[in-house]
């Protein structure tokens, strides 16, 4: 047997959400095949088979949160039991939906399939294990009624554990005849949530279908197509399954694009009910309380941890940004026309760290226990923005490049960041990062460290200030420059020296040239 485990996932992400299964439980698959997607709050991954063999057990279900190294599933030997499950009798496996079937017993010649069920039989409902480590959930939503006619694999009930929201499917066609677990119950693994009644007799036509217009049978049947992270977000706040346009495998809407369409929503203003005109206003009435989405928490959760664990300090500093646009507005068309990039502001600041971080090393090191590890080498992470999120692509030897090489990356990272075809490798092993706020009108900003690194420098918007220039007062073009540096390595007077140094070689890029 090999195990399946979660692969390391770029700088900072030590979790993520099991998007889909490619392959299911009994197929026959090679080494190297793609077996199931991750979703992260960075990218989505392909986790590939170690070996070839069979798919002999799934750990963690769609919709999981799953952690660093956490078992996946496991790769038997043998030669499966093909992807139409005609060889499921001796296996346990439901034909109709591809999991464990509830009343399927160990053997073989024996057991009835969930779909085989005699019509009125009672069939239980139980909570299903969560990924390692969790033994509890507590009941999310019931989403059907008692009495409510439900399919095979419909979701009757949402599970919530600290790492994931799962649903749970009906294991048979049938009608809800009991609901055992309350809203809001904590339950354990194998305890019995509800009663189904087998049998299509019982009630074929579920008032909920019945009652919804065409319209809306079109976005149902676009929310049977999802997996259960991006459905729940979906079925949650009210979305247009068929209008998310999705990022993933195939054009599969993922975590991320739900989560980007519910933000789109959120900035609509919200149409609120309007009071008898008797009535006072409620102050309920003008909030609204929403549950902070998974995504969210961990980026709260990781950014809090960065404050938790460094010493974290920002010094300031402005740069005259005269002579920097005067070099470019002189020579950018035969930049351009050489080299085939624009030549922007990016690669002076990058080429300016570079010499400062020479003379500040500490800046370009990081702290492992009670050992500082100083980088002899300098790989410039710089910030993108995309619609799902922050990302740092990673300009690797920076120093051994020429403004045109790094230009033409950093455009190039840029593009595929905003497309979501970055790899993971693409964004691991930066010793410093640049960020620039300015792109979105930011005057001045604290960045916060790009853990495990020891400095981050913030860039902002051009504006044109007064200064004194000699005893002459001058319009001058002005960036103010931030520099966020964890104390316990690097002291006021090497973060201060730093920012001097890029101001110094920004405000005159010959030093750049002649190494000064």
């Amino acid at each position: 047997m090999v195990d399946i485990r979660v692969p390391t996932l770029g700088e900072s992400v030590t979790e993520a959400t099991i998007g889909q299964w490619l392959k299911r439980e009994g197929d026959q698959v090679a080494a190297d095949e793609p077996l199931v997607e991750l979703e992260t709050d960075k990218v989505s991954v392909e986790v590939n088979a170690p070996a070839a063999g069979v798919l002999s057990k799934i750990a963690a279900q769609e919709g999981e949160t799953v952690e660093l190294d956490a078992l996946l599933g496991t790769i038997g030997e043998g030669d499966g039991a093909g992807a139409n499950g005609a060889g499921d009798e001796g296996g346990g496996i439901n034909a109709a939906s591809d999991t464990p079937s509830a009343a399927a017993a160990p053997g073989g010649a024996g057991e009835v399939k969930a779909s085989e069920e005699a019509d009125g039989e009672e069939v239980e409902i139980t909570a299903p294990s969560s990924g390692e480590s969790v033994s509890e959930a507590d009941i999310g939503e019931w989403l059907v009624k008692v009495g409510d006619y439900v399919k095979v694999d419909d979701p009757v009930v949402s599970l919530e554990t600290d790492k994931a929201a799962v649903d749970v499917p009906a294991p048979v066609s049938g009608v809800l005849k009991e609901i055992k677990a309350e809203e809001g119950a904590t339950v354990s693994v194998g305890d019995v949530l509800g009663i189904i009644t087998s049998g299509e007799a019982a009630g074929e036509s579920k008032p909920q279908e019945t009652a919804k217009p065409k319209a809306d049978n079109q976005t149902q049947t676009d929310l049977s197509t999802l997996s259960p992270a991006p459905r729940r977000i979906v079925e949650q706040n009210g979305l247009d399954a068929s209008q998310i346009a999705g990022s993933g495998r195939g054009g599969r809407v993922t975590k991320g694009d739900a989560l980007a369409a519910l933000e789109g929503v959120g900035s609509q203003p919200a149409k609120a009910k309007a009071p008898a005109p008797s009535a006072p206003r409620e102050l309920g009435e003008r909030e609204e309380r929403v549950k902070m989405s998974r995504l969210r928490q961990t980026i709260a959760k990781r950014l809090k941890e960065s404050q938790d664990i460094a010493a974290q300090l920002t010094t300031f500093n402005d740069v005259d940004m005269t002579a920097v646009m005067s070099v470019r507005s002189q020579y950018k068309e035969l930049f351009e026309k050489k080299h085939g990039v624009k030549l922007g502001f990016m690669g002076f600041f990058v080429k300016a760290a570079i010499q400062a971080l020479r003379e500040v090393p500490e800046v370009n090191a990081e702290i492992d226990g009670t050992d500082i590890i100083y980088k002899n080498h300098y790989d410039i992470g710089i910030a993108v923005g995309t619609e799902k999120g922050l990302v740092v692509p990673v300009v690797r030897d920076a120093d051994q490049k020429g403004l045109a090489e790094i230009e033409k990356e950093i455009g190039d990272y840029g593009r595929r960041a905003r497309d979501g075809d970055l790899k993971l490798e693409e964004m691991q092993g930066g010793t410093f990062t640049i960020t620039n706020g300015g792109v979105y009108g930011s005057l001045m900003s604290t960045p916060i460290l790009n853990m495990p690194q020891s400095g981050i420098l913030g860039m902002h918007r051009i504006e044109k200030r007064p200064i004194a220039v000699g005893d002459e007062i001058k319009i001058r073009p002005m960036m103010y420059l931030a520099l966020s540096y964890d104390h316990r390595i690097v002291d006021g007077k090497g973060a201060v020296t730093f920012l001097v140094r890029i101001k110094e070689n920004l405000e005159d890029p010959q030093r750049l040239l002649l190494d000064l």
